[in-house]
């Protein structure tokens, strides 16, 4: 997945009023402003209500559900064999209480950062950095993980810390 493929994936969605939150991999990139590694996927979150649409719109360019045994109506992946995206979605009521989906905390998806000079809407930083550094990290954990603390001044917790020469 390239920058400039989740920059048409974007504005395909915004152009049919979709609207869609940048996470994982490349909402560290938006937050930080680069590219800080390779990426198999695109993640975004979409409200509950946008579903259908989405999928209409990405399936007019190519994608369709692939099978999986952890998809939900919740979680599933759209592809082409050469693009993947990740669906996360959510829903909130009125008073922001989760009601369905991916339990995005009510305030997370607030953030704004920009791929390949595109503004884009993402998970704010201080919840990525959050999310990031919930569970056992993998390699590319730790490096979101530094790039996130290298831009917003983040303190990181000793478990997702990269190790030293000492360490190794």
């Amino acid at each position: 997945m390239t920058a400039q493929d989740v920059v048409r994936i974007y504005q395909l969605l915004a152009a049919r009023g979709i609207e869609v939150w940048v996470d994982g991999g490349f909402c560290v990139d938006a937050l930080v402003g680069r590219a800080t590694r390779e990426h198999s996927d695109l993640d975004i979150a979409v409200e509950r209500g946008g579903v259908d649409a989405l999928c209409a719109a990405l399936a007019n360019d190519g994608l369709s559900r692939l099978p999986r045994k952890d998809s939900s109506a919740w979680s599933f992946v759209l592809g082409d064999g050469r693009r993947n995206v990740d669906v996360h979605v959510f829903a909130y009521d009125e008073a922001g209480k989760h009601l369905y989906g991916i339990e995005y905390p009510f305030g997370s998806l607030t953030g704004t950062g920009e791929i390949d000079g595109i503004k884009v809407a993402c998970v704010a930083p201080q919840w990525m950095f959050r999310f990031k550094t919930d569970y056992a990290p993998t390699a590319k954990d730790i490096a979101d993980v530094a790039a996130l603390a290298d831009r917003f001044g983040f303190a990181i917790p000793d478990t997702h810390a990269r190790p030293t020469s000492r360490d190794e």
